[in-house]
């Protein structure tokens, strides 16, 4: 998927900087691909079909700017790396822990340099700053857990930090799912993406209202970032399959978020958000089950349909 995506970014862009890091994410993409379709034939594996030429036109028109490009590499850079990090403890086979702390490495390589060159095009915003303790001190009262009622505390500097990410995450998502709610061919598919577009958006304001109301600045839209183009570059399968694993990485960051919260209407807020995401997904899964589009992944062999057909 990245490759087609990205292999089409490369046809619209202007800023030399912006190329190279755009080239040198196709590579390492093009990278993976090869290492695991290696892996696959030495095992007798069955390759997965996922994406070909046929899934992207190269010469459609520029749908999304060079900053929006900075912008998604560093989502998709970010969820690549939490992809990466949880499956190397969890690999037994050497050459596999190595492949993946291989790609690792080479994503945290490309995510700085998305970082620097957003901070020097002058696309980053500055995210909130908190004061500098002036020393250790200790939670002495249990309503600091608080958060339905009455005042609330400041949010800690863990809360901040997350808020801010999953604003910046969804941002993005947005506005892909603006421009692939113009191109998209099916009327299925069109509605999933402008009802994902709103559902973002609620999101976007949800935790933008937390970090507002305590005076701390949330992320700019990129709205204004896509063009008006209404002619597809990527299919409907490529485009939806795009969402799906972006809103299932979502509720990866909501969980991460949750876990390191310590305000109990924080905590509620990501409960509904994670519930919003794991719903919009199983209806994307439908639509690609109901199309032919889904793969079956590899799984446990059924041994009750076994001994039923030997019945």
């Amino acid at each position: 998927m990245a490759e087609c995506v990205l292999s089409y970014y490369l046809q619209h862009v202007n800023n030399q900087d912006i190329k190279i890091v755009v080239e040198k994410a196709l590579h390492l993409s093009e990278k993976i691909v090869k290492n695991i379709k290696e892996i696959f034939i030495q095992e007798n594996f069955p390759l997965p079909i996922g994406f070909t030429d046929e899934d992207v036109n190269l010469g459609a028109p520029r749908l999304f700017s060079d900053e929006f490009y900075l912008h998604y590499l560093k989502y998709t850079s970010k969820a690549g790396m939490s992809i990466y990090s949880i499956a190397i403890p969890l690999m037994t086979r050497k050459d596999i822990r190595d492949f993946f702390i291989d790609t690792f490495n080479l994503t945290v390589d490309l995510i700085n340099e998305v970082n620097d060159l957003l901070m020097v095009k002058g696309f980053n915003m500055k995210p909130p700053q908190i004061p500098t303790p002036e020393k250790v001190d200790f939670i002495n009262k249990q309503d600091y857990l608080s958060g339905f009622f009455g005042d609330n505390r400041p949010p800690h500097a863990l809360e901040i930090a997350h808020l801010y990410d999953n604003i910046e995450n969804n941002v993005t998502s947005k506005g892909l799912l603006i421009g692939f709610s113009q191109v998209a061919k099916t009327n299925k598919v069109q509605k999933y993406f402008l009802r994902g577009k709103e559902l973002t958006n609620k999101h976007i304001k949800a935790c933008s209202q937390q970090l507002n109301k305590d005076n701390l600045p949330s992320p700019p839209l990129l709205d204004d970032q896509i063009s008006t183009s209404t002619f597809s570059p990527f299919s409907d399968k490529l485009m939806l399959w795009h969402k799906i694993d972006m809103f299932s990485m979502k509720i990866r960051s909501y969980a991460n978020a949750s876990s390191l919260n310590g305000r109990r209407d924080i905590g509620a807020m990501y409960a509904r958000l994670l519930a919003n995401n794991a719903l919009y997904v199983e209806d994307g899964a439908n639509i690609m089950i109901e199309h032919g589009w889904m793969e079956q992944p590899p799984g446990a062999t059924d041994r009750t349909g076994i001994a039923k057909r030997k019945g």
